[in-house]
């Protein structure tokens, strides 16, 4: 770097000298002034964090007991008597005058004085584990300040980065340098230096003037106006709170970086064992080609990618799986990489495109669709992120001698099946891939066996026999045998942030034409249209389900909310659209957004909901709108029945309750009241309790896989046989009729 430069022979001196010094004085006091201005931000957010936080901070010192601060003197504080005193807790000892504390019986003047530093020192440690929660409100004035110190940061955090060799290298340099070359800005100063000393200047100047051309050529003058330019005046609050709105996780994250946060370290690891854990957090990020702050959890993650190669990163929906694989291969090309391929379902292509222009220096390329020849060659002869689709995956003209620097297989649940075409695809891309990184929230959906066959697809050395871990030791087996592979962070752990969730069920009883259906559907034993009984009309005199459909839309359009309506038929979405257009509830829906709408038109609807200009509806297809999709812009979530599959309902819900979620998600559950919703649930609560015992902290709960699965067969003639036999008995009927061998379930 510039801070190095070889021997030069003698230097000019007088004017000329003096010109060049002048030159490196004027860089010196940009660079210094470039790097306070950034500490001084990163300063005002520290304090307005710590100034909003107060009440927490308080709160929690409040319930710590006096006692504990012995623990932070290795025992060395005398505490008799303050209890007595009224010094209870640390909160007592921080609010206390120093006279007070002097008052107390064997407390004298330096017990007291190191009584207030012990009590400080909590205090900083409860301030680093606090983070606060803000609502969109521009009228909050306790809120404002925080949001604008943030923002100014952020504004300022891209301008001085590429100035960080000014600030850490040239500028202590430089210091240096300038001072050992004065000898040489006259000629009865070098007359009067001593032989020694010319050689000291002269090696100075010729190394400040090499910086001062260092400057130059790098063009650090318009930097430093660029600079100058958004340093002053601070943001206006408006501006800064329409920054918070538009991308709240970015401000999220940049906050939770600058005040250090301190997430629970069991938490944010995965449960790891202490030896993998060291390994990652040895290893520094190499941020050059990234352009995203992370947080701590996904900093982790992405090390962990980079660390153990070959893994599954399972975090729950919302917590930007996509973000640190995209931070891991950013480090990769920073290190010598060159070619990366992320293989993904086609409904979030699109939204791979995008999140790689936005979050990195990449060059990315779209393998897919008719013309994506001229793109294969394109990235072949000068590498980056190429995106392609399962379907595409396969047909690609890839030399039989072309290494992959890292494979991403997005929605990796997708390959679960090894004897699928697309798993021996993603199989045969993976065997010339250095990293490969399956991403799924949902690494099982209905059996055990379904999260051994992707961790052999990664690694078969690790294949684990799911059927011996029953009994009191399979979880602990099972942990250690899957920690090399699995990763999984829960929301509720790392997102201190994220808005409460509420989730309500709306029981609907039938009223007309929705009980003649489901009557019928039960008789002839068709599951599929047992299920869409509740949306038989558009007419809401004649169905409940449309009927409260209609009521929470306007509700929630009422209060400024967008929603998306969820379902697994289309004929529900069908009717639910139209219900929602002639009644004029929502004239101007969006969608509906199903598993055939192309991948430019799910970003359209995706990006209509989040326009701006009012709340919107959007239908969507359970399966298509629930996977790879980012729909945080509505925050009322009305699923129109229930799923034989929960992680369907539940990647719903988390592509509104997501990192970036600014309002309280409302949830409703459209259900019939004693009919196949209800027995439904009551069925379905068993997968509920395999996942999370099993996938959500990377453990396997203690039970035999085929004791708690149930097939989506078997659920079908649970439930026809329950109904048809509870509505023989209610209409007098023969209360034998047991469940048909043949079930329609579509």
């Amino acid at each position: 770097m510039v801070a190095v430069f070889a021997e030069a022979p003698k230097p000019p001196v007088g004017a000329a000298a003096r010109e060049v010094l002048a030159r490196a004085q004027r860089l010196l006091d940009d660079g210094a002034w470039a790097g306070r201005l950034l500490e001084d931000a990163r300063r005002e957010v520290v304090a307005r964090h710590r100034e909003l936080a107060g009440p927490q901070i308080r709160e929690r010192l409040a319930a710590i007991d006096v006692e504990r601060l012995r623990d932070t003197t290795a025992g060395r504080l005398r505490l008799a008597g303050l209890p007595e005193a009224g010094f209870r807790t640390v909160l007592d000892v921080l609010d206390a005058a120093p006279s007070r504390l002097d008052a107390v019986p064997g407390v004298g003047e330096q017990t007291a004085t190191a009584l207030r530093a012990a009590a400080l020192q909590l205090a900083d440690a409860v301030a680093e584990s606090v983070q606060v929660r803000l609502e969109h409100d521009p009228e909050d004035r306790a809120a404002t300040p925080l949001v604008r110190a943030v923002h100014r940061l952020g504004l300022l955090l891209p301008v001085v980065r590429p100035l960080r060799a000014l600030t850490e290298q040239v500028v202590p340099a430089l210091r240096a340098d300038i001072p050992a070359a004065l000898p040489t800005t006259t000629w009865w100063r070098w007359l009067f230096t001593g032989r020694a000393g010319r050689d000291a200047a002269a090696q100075a100047f010729r190394r400040a003037e090499q910086a001062a051309a260092w400057a130059s050529a790098n063009r650090v003058d318009d930097r430093i106006a660029a600079l100058r330019a958004i340093a002053e005046p601070p943001p206006e609050p408006a501006e800064a709170w329409a920054s918070f709105a538009a991308d709240p996780a970015g401000f999220y994250s940049l906050l939770a970086e600058t005040v250090g946060v301190r997430f629970d370290v069991a938490a944010v690891a995965g449960y790891l064992p202490a030896e993998i854990v060291t390994r990652i957090e040895s290893l520094r990020l190499d941020d050059t080609y990234a352009g995203v702050h992370l947080r701590g959890y996904q900093s982790f993650g992405a090390k962990f990618a980079l660390v153990q190669r070959r893994v599954i990163l399972g975090d729950e929906m919302g917590l930007g799986k996509t973000v640190q694989a995209l931070a891991a291969l950013a480090h990769l090309r920073a290190v010598g990489g060159t070619r990366f391929l992320v293989v993904c379902p086609a409904s979030v292509l699109v939204n791979w495109l995008r999140e790689i222009r936005r979050h990195t220096r990449l060059p990315e390329y779209r393998l897919h669709g008719p013309d994506r020849g001229p793109a294969v060659r394109d990235w072949l002869d000068r590498g980056g992120v190429a995106v392609t689709t399962y379907d595409t995956a396969g047909t690609l003209d890839l030399r039989e001698d072309l290494a992959l620097d890292a494979l991403i297989v997005d929605e990796a649940h997708f390959v679960k099946n090894p004897e699928a075409r697309r798993s021996r695809v993603v199989a045969g891309l993976g065997a010339r891939a250095g990293h490969v990184w399956f991403l799924t929230g949902t690494p099982m959906e209905n059996r055990v066996e379904e999260f051994g066959t992707l961790v052999a697809a990664l690694r078969p050395e690790t294949r684990v026999d799911v059927d011996a871990l029953d009994g009191l030791a399979g979880p602990a087996r099972f942990r250690a045998a899957v920690a090399p592979v699995y990763l999984r962070r829960n929301a509720a752990d790392v997102l201190v942030e994220l808005p409460p969730l509420e989730q309500t069920d709306e029981w609907c009883p039938f009223v007309g034409a929705d009980a003649a259906a489901y009557a019928e559907a039960v008789q002839i034993g068709n599951f599929s249209a047992m299920r869409r009984a509740g949306f038989a009309s558009t007419d809401p005199r004649q169905a409940a389900k449309v009927e409260r459909l209609l009521e929470l839309v306007a509700e929630a359009r009422r209060n400024g909310r967008s929603v998306v309506v969820f379902s697994f038929f289309l004929s529900v979405l069908a009717t639910a659209a139209e219900a929602l257009r002639a009644s004029g509830v929502a004239p101007d829906v969006l969608g509906p957004l199903t598993g055939a709408t192309p991948a430019a038109e799910r970003q359209r609807l995706v990006d209509a909901l989040g326009a701006g200009d009012g709340p919107r509806v959007l239908v969507a297809q359970i399966q298509a709108g629930g996977v790879g999709l980012n729909l945080q812009a509505a925050s009322v979530v009305i699923l129109c029945e229930p799923q034989v599959k929960p992680t369907l309902e539940a990647q719903a819900i988390a592509r509104t309750h997501r990192m970036g979620q600014l309002n309280r998600v409302q949830v409703h559950r459209l259900l019939t009241d004693d009919a196949v919703d209800e027995r439904l649930l009551e069925i379905l609560h068993h997968k509920e309790r395999l996942f999370d015992a099993f996938a959500r902290d990377s453990t396997l709960a203690a039970a035999s896989p085929a004791a708690v699965d149930v097939s989506e067969v078997t659920l079908a003639r649970r439930v026809i046989a329950a109904e048809q036999a509870r509505l023989a008995v209610a209409h007098g009927g023969d209360d034998s009729l047991s469940a048909p061998q043949g079930v329609t379930l579509g």
